[in-house]
């Protein structure tokens, strides 16, 4: 289904996998001929992660709140000349980890194989994903050029990235339980926490499975571009996630940004209601991308 905003074309629904017979689907944003003009004749595309704890949520949202907010930062990215493909995966209620991780990585690959058709460059391809979708996108920019977490059914085209955003991602699920605020609404060792759906099981009884399922664990030198931005008074997921993957990051030499917005909660709820820390985190996420996508 095609459909038009101020930015651009939407075509809504396209499928670009069929693990286990199940069809999952993807809405391609395409910047309208002014957006796109200056930009070559190529143009960035950045494979969007939506949140929901593995457990919920749905492609082209950033969660009810960010949602609320009316920001709209995928049509700002089209705005900008970038083509968005925001994207399905299973969820835990379906399948356990890694098969989310192989469905956010053939998302990139349906992007690299059809890059000439909707006029996309497939060496500026970036990952971009909120809390679990930002999870996803951190391991694909992390692991999608090597054998790690490859998909036994994949193409010969590779899911790796030129740059990876992630909003408030979990990334490592041993050390998540023991990080979180005295007000968290919930923690990755509580019984039946979004992280054990995610993984079949207790990540302290399994540390195995929760450092595979883990970003932290795949930090290597030559890694993509990394922007990392969370909020201090995050109650889901610590902002200490973030903030330990940019510190493996950096040791390991790898280009990284971490941006902490005080006071803000997950998908960047602040004290007032107010709009500043989702304005704050689109307007460097906008940047960022801007920035590597530069021919």
């Amino acid at each position: 289904m095609e459909s038009t905003t101020t930015a651009g074309r939407v075509l809504r629904g396209i499928e670009f996998a069929r693990p286990g017979g199940a069809a999952l689907l993807l809405d391609l944003y395409l910047p309208a001929p002014a957006a796109a003009a200056g930009r070559g004749s190529r143009l960035p595309a950045v494979v969007h992660f939506h949140g929901g704890g593995w457990r919920t949520g749905e492609r082209s949202s950033l969660g009810p709140t960010v949602d609320g907010f009316g920001l709209s930062p995928i049509e700002q990215l089209v705005a900008a000349g970038f083509v968005v493909a925001s994207a399905d995966y299973r969820l835990s209620g379906t399948a356990t980890f890694p098969a989310q991780l192989h469905d956010a990585k053939a998302a990139v690959r349906w992007l690299r194989d059809h890059a000439a058709e909707h006029g996309v460059d497939p060496d500026r391809i970036f990952a971009w994903g909120d809390s679990a979708g930002g999870h996803l996108a951190s391991l694909v920019g992390l692991t999608g050029g090597s054998p790690e977490l490859s998909d036994d059914g994949a193409t010969g085209t590779v899911a790796s990235v030129a740059g990876v955003v992630a909003w408030y991602p979990p990334t490592d699920l041993l050390g998540m339980g023991s990080q979180a605020l005295p007000d968290a609404v919930a923690r990755a060792d509580d019984p039946g926490s979004r992280e054990a759906l995610l993984i079949g099981a207790q990540p302290a009884d399994a540390p195995d499975l929760a450092r595979a399922a883990s970003p932290l664990a795949y930090v290597h030198a030559g890694a993509p571009p990394f922007l990392l931005i969370h909020g201090t008074a995050d109650r889901f997921v610590p902002a200490a996630q973030s903030a330990g993957l940019a510190a493996a990051l950096e040791g390991a030499g790898s280009a990284v940004e971490l941006l902490l917005i005080e006071d803000a909660d997950h998908m960047w709820s602040l004290p007032d209601g107010g709009t500043e820390a989702a304005e704050q985190a689109t307007a460097a996420t906008l940047d960022f991308l801007r920035r590597h996508a530069r021919p």
